[in-house]
Parts: C-alpha cells; structure tokens; sequence
C-alpha cells in the first residue's frame, strides 16, 4: 500500500452530535460487515454501557477500504473519540494519531462549548480540519444559520463543510470524497528509527495486552524487540496487524503512516502506557514523540468490595481497567468501617460511574464507592504545604493556616432565553462572571470562575434541566484560591464513621450533614436502644437525627395494681436500654453507604 493513498482521520465533536453514527454509515458503506448480519448501532462502541447511555467512552479504530469516484483504492484508517469533557485525554490521543479530522456540527443545536475545546485541540496538532454538518434530517435544523457560526465563532470556512445525515445516510458518499481529497497522506519515513504512539490498548485473556498504535517513522515487524520509551521495558513482537472491527493480522508489519495493533505477551499491565512511544530496542529513536503526559485526576474516591475475600478480585480488575483507561491512579487504602480497598482519581464524576459500573459488569464485583471529593491545598503554620483528597488525612485545624480548593474556568454556551436561569445556577454554585456575550441574536456565551467541588454534583444535571438540554458546557481546570474548608464527621451512636466523613465548604456543611443524617435514618434498622446520628465539625453538631429504639412493652403483664409496679418495670429497662447503648455495635448495612453516596452524585 502506497503512503499516498492512506488516510488517517479522527471524528471530533460535542457530546451526542452523532459521531458512531456516522462510524457506523463508513462501515456499512465499505461493506466490512457482512451485508446478512448489517451493522449494529453504535458498532465502534463495543462496551453496553457506551450504548446504554449513548456515550462513546473509548477511542476505537477501524480500517476501511474505499475506492474513489477516480478508481483509485484508498485505506480510510478512522479512529471515534468520546464527546464528553471528561475524556478530553483520550482526543488528544486520538487526535495526535491523525493528519486530519472530521469536526462534526449538530444542524440543530449548532456550535457548542466541546465542539470550540476540540477544534482547539485538533489545531493545537496542526490537523487539516472538515466542518461536517449533521442531523440536516431534523425538521429543526437549520444548516445556513449553523454554516455562518462555523465562519465566524470556529474561524472555518463554511463552503467546504459537508452536510450530512449519519441516521440516513445523506452526503456520507460526498464526505468520503472529501476526505481523500483534503486530508493530507502520512509522510513516509520508513528508513528512520522506529517511533510510533501508543494511542489506546486493550487486555486479551489469551494474547496479553493488545497495543494500539499509530507508526510515524520506522518499520514495526513481527520478530523484533521493541522498547517502551517512558517504562523503559522490552519486548519480542509476535504478532502485528491492523483493526477491521477485529484484529487483522499483517506479517509484513506496520509502516510509517500506518495505524494497527501490535502483540508481544505483555502481561506486565503497567508497562503499557497511552502516550507513550514504541521503539526498536537495537536502534532506539533518539527522543521519544511529544505530547506523552501523566494524566491529573480532579475527582478522588475510594473504592472498596463488599465482601472483603473479593480484595484480590478488585485489584485485578482495576490492574485490567488501568490498561485502557490511562486516566483512572489508583492506590491502597484501608477503612476502620470498610476494611481495605483502593484510593482512585477520575477525571470527573462521569468517568467515575463509567468506572463503578464496568468493574460490576466486566468483572461481576459488588463494590462500594465512599464519597467523590477534589484535591484541595491546606499550607500548614509552619509552612508546610500538603495536598488532600481523602478526609482522613485532614490535618488539626488548629494547626493549618490557610486552605485553597481547585478553581475552574467554566464555558457555557445557552439560548437567550435561558440566561437567567443558568447565571442564577452559577452563583448558587459560588460562581464569578467574567464575561458573557452574545454570539448571535439566540445563543449565548458566558465564561464563569467557579470552585470545581460545585459542579461535581448535580450541576450538569440541573443545567440540562433548566434549559431543556439546550446548554453545553465545557471547562479547564485553572488554579487553586482560598476557601473556607472544614471535614464534616458523621457520628453514629457518638462514634464517627471514617468511610462517610467529607470535605466540604463551611456554609454548606450544616445543610449537607441534616442530608446525610437523614438518608441514614431511613437504611439503618432499629436496634434494641436509640441511636443517636449526627453531623459534627470539630466538637460542634451540626446535624442530628435519632433512631428510636425498639421497645418491649414489659408492663403488658401489669393488669390492675399499684402504678409503682409499672413504674419500677418502665426504671429497670431503662436503665438496661442505657447499658445497651454503651456497649452496642450498630451495624450500618452497605444500602445505607450507598444511600448517602448515591445522594452526593444525584
């Protein structure tokens, strides 16, 4: 196959502007599946929980052959991206493994805040862009209004975008044609040393870990020993190939410009790293591609199995989850309440459901998730400086001197029917305006300086509801400022429980703890005596609900008599009530930690 006449694109857009539906249109078109079977919606979305939530969580790549209207046959090589915020390293992965991308637009709901952050992105690689206008179907698209903000909010020019209708197939012929004549071919460097990026990877029961890569120089063959730059571990190649929606095998190797897969029975996971750079071990490349980085987690949460002989089953299931998901750290942790598990990082809370219900599903663990928190700053008094994101290690108050929470720069792009609405939601969430202007006579775009703690929880949510999932938003992690920070405990029967206890801003700890406190008197049962719970900060209750205790009725046998009887029945189990108390364990059930959790996410 001659370099001029491969292609490689990614498809880059906002959160359900119809990317796998316009992989799945390529596919049917190069007819790579077989025509009795016909393509499954979503087909590049090989995980339930990508289809269940109409999400693409995973950069996935596939091959397509295409000949042109000329004659000429073309390899399409395709790599779908997540739309989300969250997974914004995974683009930029994808991203750096393309000479081009597709910019996908929804017809109806135009230019939006991912769609300008990935567009950054992609010119950030210098990668030859086509406008795509999608979903022109919809009888409430309106393609001339979506041309002229691809003019003038993305600085594109509108008459090369093509418009298209990935549910129906419209314009896909045309966008092909596109494609080839406007993405440039990959350079052809077969005579330097070896480099190729590690874009994604995957976990093979039989085979080890799948590497996928994208090849810029140097030639990857079966039989040679190729080295991990940023590990620094070697390997044998057994096996390369390239992705026809499975593996493909290719003896004769992968050439500069080529995306494909390589296999050579790694089974250390943590040797493979996305972002990373392949080289022969024999004639190592002199510098490693740029753009590799460590991810920075933003939310922190532990995760711990609800039978505690499931530890071993966890830690293997998050080592396999590790490998395809270069974003998610973790380490061991251990709990008084919960026993030992894991303190992980996520890029958001999306990212850490994603995480929560593929450890369920793929590995068939029940587990429990204490609650998400940020990574805050505390400088102590004497100058030292730490960085927490458990509240186990939150250090005296008496001690600190100053405590600072990440800050993020918020982009929120609404019609202007909606402004109110959202900037109210804004200051609820102790945002700070720093600019807002008027894109057009319908949309709106308001830039907001906001602590990230306050849109973790149910700010997406409510911004989708109350502008009838009309606004987008978009947002960078930008730097820590000052904040009044305390660590609310829960208290159960006077003892505090170590896996509930928060971080949490001053002014919304009275209110978060009379929450908690009451989600806890619904799940945990009765016992033989009262069970006071409570919400303290320090020495100071903030909170408190009682469980009343369950009661024999002793004076049932007291018919007629003298009422000191009933008296000195009612004395003597009140003091055995009391006694109780003292030395009673209350047993919290696992409903009740995932009740209060599931009320931080909700």
């Amino acid at each position: 196959m001659k370099r001029e006449t491969v292609r490689n694109f990614c498809i880059i857009a906002h959160i359900d502007h119809g990317k796998s539906t316009l992989a799945d249109r390529f596919i049917e078109k190069a007819k790579i599946v077989d025509e009795r079977i016909g393509v499954a919606n979503q087909v590049l979305d090989s995980m339930d929980i990508e289809r269940e939530r109409g999400i693409t969580i995973k950069s996935q790549a596939v091959s397509i052959p295409y000949t042109a209207k000329n004659g000429r046959k073309y390899t399409l090589n395709l790599v779908d991206t997540p739309g989300h915020v969250d997974f914004t390293y995974e683009v930029s992965r994808a991203i750096s493994a393309c000479e081009g991308a597709l910019l996908l637009i929804d017809a109806s709901q135009g230019v939006e805040a991912q769609t300008l952050a990935n567009m950054y992105l992609a010119v950030e690689h210098n990668l030859e862009m086509i406008p795509v206008i999608n979903k022109i179907d919809l009888p409430s698209a309106d393609i001339e209004a979506v041309k002229h903000q691809i003019n003038r909010d993305l600085g594109l020019d509108a008459e090369t975008a093509v418009a298209v209708s990935a549910k129906i197939g419209t314009g896909v012929d045309e966008l092909f044609e596109k494609i080839v004549e406007l993405i440039p071919p990959p350079d052809e460097r077969d005579g330097e040393p070896l480099r190729a990026l590690i874009f994604d990877s995957h976990y093979d029961t039989y085979r080890g870990v799948v590497v996928h890569v994208r090849v810029f120089s140097g030639v990857l063959k079966e039989g040679r020993t190729v080295r991990f730059m940023h590990s620094g571990s070697d390997y044998k190649i057994e096996e390369t190939g390239v992705f026809r929606l499975r593996l493909e095998r290719k003896a004769e190797g992968l050439r500069s410009g080529d995306v494909g897969y390589l296999i050579a029975g790694i089974k250390t996971i943590s040797d493979v790293r996305v972002g990373d750079t392949v080289t022969l071990a024999d004639n190592p490349a002199p510098a490693p591609l740029k753009g590799f980085k460590e991810v920075k987690p933003v939310v922190f949460s532990s995760i711990y199995p609800v039978d505690a002989s499931d530890y071993e089953e966890l830690l293997s299931a998050i080592e396999k989850l590790k490998l395809n998901d270069a974003s998610l750290v973790y380490e061991k942790d251990s709990s008084a309440a919960l026993g030992f598990g894991f303190r992980c990082g996520f890029l958001g809370l999306l990212h850490l459901e994603v995480v929560q219900e593929r450890i369920e599903r793929e590995f068939g663990l029940s587990i429990i998730f204490t609650s998400p928190s940020v990574e805050y700053r505390v400088t102590m008094r004497n100058g030292e400086v730490r960085l927490i994101d458990n509240p186990v290690d939150y250090p005296n108050p008496a001690h600190i001197e100053k405590t600072e929470e990440p800050y993020i720069r918020a982009t929120i792009i609404t019609p202007a029917e909606y402004v109110g609405a959202v900037i109210n939601l804004c200051l609820e969430k102790r945002g700070c305006q720093e600019s807002m202007t008027y894109l057009d006579e319908k949309r709106v775009e308001m830039v907001y300086n906001m602590p990230l703690a306050e849109v973790l929880f149910e700010f997406y949510d409510r911004l989708k509801s109350i502008s009838r999932g009309y606004a987008s938003f978009d947002y960078e992690v930008t730097d820590f400022q000052p904040t009044e920070l305390v660590k609310l405990d829960i208290l159960l029967n006077g003892n505090p429980v170590d896996a509930l206890s928060q971080l949490i801003y001053k002014a919304n700890a009275a209110y978060k703890g009379r929450i908690i406190c009451k989600k806890l008197k619904e799940e945990i049962p009765r016992h033989q005596f009262p069970i006071p719970i409570q919400g303290a900060i320090g020495s100071t209750i903030v909170s408190r609900e009682t469980i009343s205790a369950v009661r024999k009725d002793v004076t049932a046998k007291c018919y007629g008599g003298d009422i000191s009887r009933k008296r000195k029945l009612l004395e003597k189990q009140k003091e055995g009530k009391k006694r109780m108390k003292m030395i009673g364990n209350v047993e919290l059930p696992q409903s009740a930690f995932l009740s209060v959790l599931k009320s931080d996410v909700d």
